[in-house]
């Protein structure tokens, strides 16, 4: 292997390390970001929904879930738009 094929072969490790590296980065913080948000709908759901729901427990975690499963598939629909737009251009 010449010099100039090694060169290049370093090059694409590195970009593919770069990569990995910004996918771990952006699913680490995207992991935090949910965890926030999990505890903000919670407090939504056990301040302003708890109280009024007679016995609140089972009924408010279904009402949780369903928000966060409405808010992921939104996120998740709209990010794959995003990219297929993307991949258009």
């Amino acid at each position: 292997m010449d010099q100039k094929t090694q060169l290049s072969e370093k090059k694409k490790l590195h970009k593919e390390i770069l990569k990995q590296m910004v996918t771990l980065s952006a699913s680490g913080f995207g992991l935090v970001a949910a965890l926030a948000w999990n505890n903000v709908i919670q407090e939504l759901v056990s301040n302003y929904i708890k109280p009024y729901l007679p016995n609140g427990g089972l009924l408010s975690l279904l009402i949780y879930a369903i928000l966060i499963t409405m808010l992921a598939v939104t996120i998740t629909y709209q990010l794959s738009k995003l990219v297929e737009k993307l991949e258009k251009s």
